[in-house]
């Protein structure tokens, strides 16, 4: 068997391709359900304002579960993400509070966010490290990292505030602009895992590791790349946040990485790697966030949010395991 052939033989097929949209029109009906749900409870939940909060919580948690998406597809996990937002976050406030300009701030802010993503890449690629436990450190040593370099207080913006609001607070044709942001991120992603080499490369990845290897494919290269895309996307969720709140607060993020897994996972791409999508995980984000408001509609309160949140993802990850072990 040629190189070649051997890629091609570990790329998604047409019937991978249909179980995933299966996959995927089966939770846009729980979806359709759960919204049908939420207008029953509340027929404000149609309202326009309520519609608009709604997209941006899933624009907020679907950017960073994208790059949770590519490094889960690599039969990884990455933990730190939560922390990555928190130190991008405080490090953009002082930044601009100091008189750096937004362009170059916010390129600050994605270089920190790829090199966190870096570090977690080398420490599992070079080093060996389980992801779990390479970015667990990360998560620690990043929340530490925001709390010392903002003395654990929130930063403000300082004047710069309002002309850094329009990322996370302005409109684009009557939609906020972290939707839009979210909608060309996940497109973009969609495209690359599709239909570019590398997205192919992933899914080889966390198909069958040796099996990539053996087919030429660069796998130490893959999973850096994974992680700091990763990285990268943490990053921008944080200048997202500090643009919306005009505070860089050291403490953003925190359980981030919770809602992203659970996502991820409820959108159909497998822990166990090489199967799954951008769609499911749009539409899981959606899922995730009008839960999150129908619980507020019914007068839930957030520690108990907190409980249900936790049994989805259990139970999530229960189907997966489930489903693996079947197809085994």
């Amino acid at each position: 068997m040629t190189t070649r052939q051997a890629s091609a033989a570990l790329q998604p097929g047409s019937v991978g391709r249909l179980r995933g949209w299966a996959q995927s029109l089966g939770l846009l009906w729980v979806l359709i359900v759960l919204c049908a749900f939420a207008i029953y409870l509340s027929p404000s939940f149609v309202h326009m304002g309520n519609v608009l909060n709604v997209g941006r919580q899933i624009a907020l948690f679907g950017i960073v579960s994208v790059g949770m998406t590519f490094v889960i597809l690599t039969r990884g996990i990455d933990l730190s993400v939560g922390s990555i937002v928190g130190v991008v976050a405080v490090s953009t406030a002082l930044m601009i509070s100091n008189g750096v300009s937004i362009p170059l701030a916010m390129i600050a802010a994605l270089a920190i966010g790829a090199l966190f993503g870096a570090v977690n890449g080398a420490g599992v690629v070079f080093f060996g490290m389980p992801p779990f436990i390479m970015t667990l450190g990360t998560l620690v040593m990043g929340r530490g990292i925001a709390m010392t370099i903002a003395n654990g207080e929130p930063k403000a913006l300082g004047e710069a505030a309002d002309a850094f609001a329009y990322l996370g607070s302005g409109f684009l044709l009557g939609i906020p602009v972290p939707i839009w942001l979210f909608a060309a991120i996940a497109a973009v992603a969609f495209v690359v895992l599709r239909h570019t080499p590398f997205g192919r490369q992933v899914y080889a990845v966390g198909s069958n590791t040796e099996a990539a290897r053996l087919a030429g494919i660069s796998v130490p290269r893959t999973l850096m790349s994974v992680y700091v895309i990763s990285g990268l996307l943490s990053a921008l969720t944080a200048l997202v946040f500090v643009s919306r709140l005009t505070v860089g607060e050291p403490t953003a993020g925190t359980n981030l990485e919770l809602e992203a897994i659970s996502i991820v996972v409820i959108g159909g791409t497998s822990l166990f790697g090489g199967e799954g999508g951008v769609i499911g995980t749009v539409i899981g984000a959606a899922i995730i966030a009008v839960m999150a408001n129908i619980l507020n509609l019914l007068g839930i309160s957030p520690f108990t949010q907190q409980i249900v949140k936790g049994a989805i993802i259990i139970a999530a990850v229960m189907f997966e395991v489930y489903r693996h072990r079947v197809r085994s």
